[in-house]
């Protein structure tokens, strides 16, 4: 079982505090960033930021649907960490600044892989398709963020 990594990175044309107080902002501006892979979102617990637990299915292909349970830690300035009660899935939000009034937000995924030749498609194809979520996810927060 090969650990599987999907990274997208987009720069802001906004200071990373307000980049980073949206993205923690689970009750209001995260659900207004999801495109349609998601859905069934809920903020079950807190919903700023540590401390906040909150549900989505992610359908990352026609076939594929995880259902995502996350606990929401911040272990260091400007980074937000969701671990997945449900999987080995661990999301990691980095938002750091990058020049005047312009942020860089990377977000990295990461999980243990399948084996054998489905493991070898997983590899494969679901970084690509993982991170080309996350970067309108990105957009998204951009378009935000921007107004």
């Amino acid at each position: 079982m090969a650990q599987v990594e999907a990274t997208t990175e987009r720069i802001i044309a906004a200071d990373a505090e307000t980049v980073f107080d949206a993205l923690a902002d689970y009750k209001d501006t995260r659900a207004k960033l999801l495109p349609g892979h998601f859905s069934e979102y809920q903020v079950r617990e807190g919903g700023d930021g540590a401390g906040t637990l909150v549900h989505w299915k992610l359908q990352a292909t026609s076939k594929r649907v995880r259902d995502c349970l996350l606990e929401v830690t911040e272990p260091a300035e400007g980074q937000l960490v969701e671990k997945d009660r449900n999987s080995s899935m661990v999301t990691t939000w980095t938002v750091t600044p990058a020049g005047e009034g312009r942020a860089k937000a990377v977000v990295t995924t990461v999980w243990n892989g399948a084996s054998g030749i489905g493991g070898f498609f997983e590899r494969t194809f679901a970084p690509k398709g993982l991170a080309r979520i996350y970067d309108e996810v990105l957009a998204k927060l951009a378009a935000e963020v921007e107004k």
